[in-house]
């Protein structure tokens, strides 16, 4: 089997278990795929701003450590960092000898295939400016469409999946009517449930990030 990692940058064991088993359906056990939920040990329930984006980068970069020094250590050959703002990831690729994607250089890069213009639709308002500057420093601005948010507090959205799911849908419409975007992802790890839900209402590709990351490492471990 082929050892995957997933690391989930906030403590929210859940929402380790719901990316992990979305993952699961890309990087397939019948292909010969294993799927690892790492949650870091340390830090907020849920990335809603800056300030604890940031803070999660070493987190991120001691989960891996401790997951690659682990039993499984030595079967692990790629690494998927689940949360939107990409924490920690040059310092972990400079220093994890295995592949590193992260789901939003993953989910831009699907969506900006071909040249089409692409929007982000997600729940948290803190990370706006964080988002928009990862979109720059991955070469993207010229395709991106701009972001889309949810109205109401990330964490009480995060506990009403239906109210979050319809109000990310709307999100989603907006992209495409008011800002003219050909695909649209939607931003955030722990909104993987709710990504694969409003999937197949749009007359564009609604992309969610971890399955866009899977679909990366696949790429990734099968030219090595």
């Amino acid at each position: 089997m082929t050892f995957v990692a997933l690391i989930n940058p906030n403590t929210s064991v859940a929402t380790t278990e719901m990316m992990a088993a979305i993952a699961r359906r890309t990087l397939r056990s019948d292909d010969g795929y294993e799927v690892l939920g790492v949650t870091v040990a340390d830090g907020p329930t849920m990335l809603v701003d800056e300030d604890v984006l940031r803070a999660a980068g070493p987190q991120v970069l001691a989960a891996a450590r401790s997951t690659l020094a682990g039993p499984e250590g030595e079967r692990v050959k790629a690494l998927v960092v689940g949360a939107f703002g990409d924490p920690g990831i040059e310092e972990l690729r400079a220093w994890a000898d295995v592949p590193v994607v992260v789901i939003a250089e993953a989910a831009m890069a699907e969506a900006a295939a071909g040249g089409r213009r692409f929007g982000i639709a997600t729940t948290t308002p803190g990370l706006a400016a964080a988002i928009a500057a990862r979109v720059d420093r991955l070469g993207r601005s010229s395709q991106y469409t701009g972001i889309r948010l949810t109205p109401g507090d990330p964490l009480e959205l995060a506990a009403a999946p239906e109210v979050m799911r319809e109000r990310l849908a709307d999100a989603v419409g907006a992209c495409i009517a008011e800002d003219g975007a050909e695909a649209v992802i939607i931003g955030g790890g722990p909104l993987g449930e709710a990504a694969e839900a409003v999937q197949g209402r749009f007359p564009v590709p609604v992309i969610g990030p971890v399955p866009a990351a899977c679909r990366e490492v696949r790429r990734v471990l099968e030219r090595s």
